[in-house]
């Protein structure tokens, strides 16, 4: 776990982790990364030799998704998408890491808002557009290029009017998305954050769930579409239709990604006008 206080440049980062965390990356041979885009980082965490945390971060501009393949690392930002390349050959080390991600490209967009970032089987870099309610990919000589839309959404403009945010890949082709409602209005989702959120199916927009608090990072894991409820603070699964929760996490819940039988979710406080009314409010408090 990494708190953060208030103001960055005023205070000193605090890091705490659970006792066994370090030998448990140790031994499953893990790092994990995360963005926190409240204090603009990019954080990447693995362990020494020795089973101690070691931690890296990085200051960028408002970083959201982040997407690992092979030796890259993908990563949006206010108004580009990166690509770090490592530059480590197998079995080299620099300063004690046997990763070097370096930048190596950078891709244009403006600001859109962009939440999960992925790559298909085909190479092709494919992101949310959240501000134009739209999926979307890299072209060069455009800010971005659609390649779909829900059916709900009359028009591409940027009003974040479904506030569409996750994607779930199957086979290496998006395949679900989630939003925090189904309107075609300006902003509109935030007057449904308690159960307006809904999953959709591509390439048809079919609706396959609805009655979510803000979901978001739907992942295909082990035959099951699995999600955060992040306004009532759940982690679970689609059965059918229905959304079953298996555990209570306590915070706001954006960011999901599994190892074997782990599953990883990123919690943060909630925040401004945004994100009050919600279940998870009253959970906390109880």
């Amino acid at each position: 776990m990494i708190n953060q206080r208030e103001s960055s440049l005023a205070y000193p980062l605090r890091v705490t982790s659970s006792p066994e965390m370090g030998n448990w990356l140790l031994r499953e041979q893990l790092s994990l990364g995360f963005t926190t885009y409240q204090t603009n980082r990019l954080f990447l965490v693995g362990t020494t030799t020795e089973g101690k945390i070691a931690v890296r971060e990085r200051l960028f501009d408002k970083p959201m998704g982040l997407y690992a393949r092979e030796d890259r690392l993908y990563m949006s930002t206010r108004y580009q998408i990166w690509r770090f390349d490592n530059h480590l050959a197998p079995g080299e080390t620099y300063q004690g890491s046997d990763r070097l991600y370096v930048p190596s490209r950078s891709y244009m967009t403006g600001n859109l808002n962009v939440h999960d970032v992925v790559v298909d089987s085909e190479g092709k870099i494919i992101f949310v557009n959240t501000d134009f309610s739209c999926l979307a990919t890299v072209q060069s000589g455009y800010s971005f290029v659609p390649i779909w839309k829900p059916p709900e959404i009359s028009k591409l403009v940027a009003e974040d009017r479904c506030h569409l945010n996750g994607l779930a890949m199957v086979a290496g082709k998006p395949t679900y998305m989630t939003a925090c409602s189904a309107t075609d209005t300006a902003a509109g989702w935030r007057h449904h954050r308690q159960n307006g959120g809904i999953v959709l199916e591509i390439p048809s927009g079919e609706i396959i769930a609805t009655n979510l608090s803000m979901p978001h990072s739907p992942r295909w894991y082990k035959g099951k579409l699995w999600l955060l409820n992040s306004g009532t603070g759940e982690l679970g699964y689609l059965e059918g239709d229905k959304f079953q929760p298996i555990i209570f996490c306590p915070g706001f819940v954006r960011g999901l990604a599994f190892w074997e039988n782990y599953a990883l979710v990123g919690l943060s406080k909630l925040r401004s006008a945004n994100f009050t009314g919600l279940a998870l409010e009253t959970k906390l408090a109880a």
